[in-house]
């Protein structure tokens, strides 16, 4: 059944595929600038502009530009970027740990703070818990994520100094890690160097709290809603009246029957945040395939605007995929239902 589910979703997932690569591929070319021009230097001539534009292929009809993009897609190649010169998925995969390092610890955080207090609130209503969550989730959603940031690096680093400069991922005094999974936290552990790893998670405290707060919001407060809602139903009135503990009831009964759609609003923060990272990354200097995408826009870079569009959506049907999967793990029902 699983099985099924999964090729089910795989294929409902395609279209939407096509349908990025086609949008993206109009828009980008719809962007004002001329990369030629940018590629061939602010002091290069007319002829020579249109000689590079041939060698980059965009003195070609746009849908024969299309049909190449298709052709080096399905060859697994996404371009080369005129801006760093390096094939774009070769840049994808060296800067895609350092998003996936910050947004994973950022959901970690988040988790830790939102689900014990959201099933706090909803086993305490109207107590200073429950306006503690409520307070906390209305400042989450009403401040916005760009702002978190600066104001977390003027307070910590420029106003009290404890916390080390906005500069990426490591201070200039260290040298990144022997490469092993890409995340230096992970890889300096394996390396043995307690020194390298304190250094690399002072650098990500600033940014894992923005994105924690930014999260943090949504994921409270559909915590205490799907709480109170499964603590107020009949199954578990029945538990309680067996004499079970309330330790028993809350987890193994009421939390375990909330979590289908605390999971469902964990995927969307999850994917809000993999879009936050655009910003996160441009506000920390974080080398991150959102840093990458803004700076080849800003380039009129066709490739990697293209390269990264296109791997945030394969992320994207990843992560609803897994979602459906933990679906049928938490509740059968779902398999059969679906």
């Amino acid at each position: 059944m699983t099985g099924r589910l999964i090729g089910r979703r795989l294929l409902s997932a395609i279209p939407n595929v096509i349908g990025i690569v086609i949008v993206t591929f109009v828009l980008t070319r719809a962007l004002p600038g001329d990369p030629a021009a940018f590629y061939a230097g602010p002091a290069a001539t007319q002829e020579a502009v249109e000689q590079v534009r041939a060698k980059l292929g965009l003195d070609q009809p746009l849908w024969v530009q299309f049909l190449g993009y298709v052709r080096d897609l399905a060859r697994g190649d996404l371009g080369l970027s005129i801006s760093t010169g390096q094939q774009v998925l070769d840049e994808i995969l060296r800067r895609l740990p350092a998003s996936l390092e910050l947004t994973l610890a950022g959901l970690l955080v988040a988790c830790a703070v939102a689900l014990p207090l959201g099933i706090l609130a909803a086993t305490r209503p109207d107590s200073w818990v429950d306006h503690a969550c409520r307070l906390i989730t209305t400042l989450g959603v009403s401040l916005p994520i760009f702002f978190t940031g600066l104001l977390l690096a003027y307070v910590f680093y420029y106003l009290l100094g404890v916390a080390p400069p906005p500069v990426g991922r490591l201070d200039s005094m260290f040298s990144p890690p022997a490469q092993w999974t890409g995340f230096y936290t992970i890889d300096s552990l394996i390396a043995g160097d307690v020194a390298l790893f304190r250094a690399a998670v002072a650098q990500m405290v600033l940014p894992v709290l923005t994105l924690a707060i930014f999260v943090l919001a949504p994921l409270a407060r559909m915590t205490r809603a799907a709480m109170l809602g499964v603590l107020s139903s009949d199954f578990v009135r029945t538990a309680r009246a067996s004499g079970l503990s309330s330790g028993t009831v809350l987890y193994v009964y009421a939390f375990r029957n909330a979590m289908l759609p605390v999971l469902t609003t964990l995927g969307m923060v999850f994917s809000f945040m993999l879009g936050s990272n655009v910003v996160i990354e441009k506000v920390f200097a974080w080398p991150g395939i959102g840093s990458f995408a803004v700076d080849a826009l800003m380039q009129s870079d066709y490739a990697p605007v293209q390269g990264f569009v296109l791997v945030m959506a394969l992320m994207f049907v990843a992560l609803n995929l897994m979602i459906d999967v933990l679906y049928t793990v938490i509740d059968p029902r779902v398999s059969i239902e679906s």
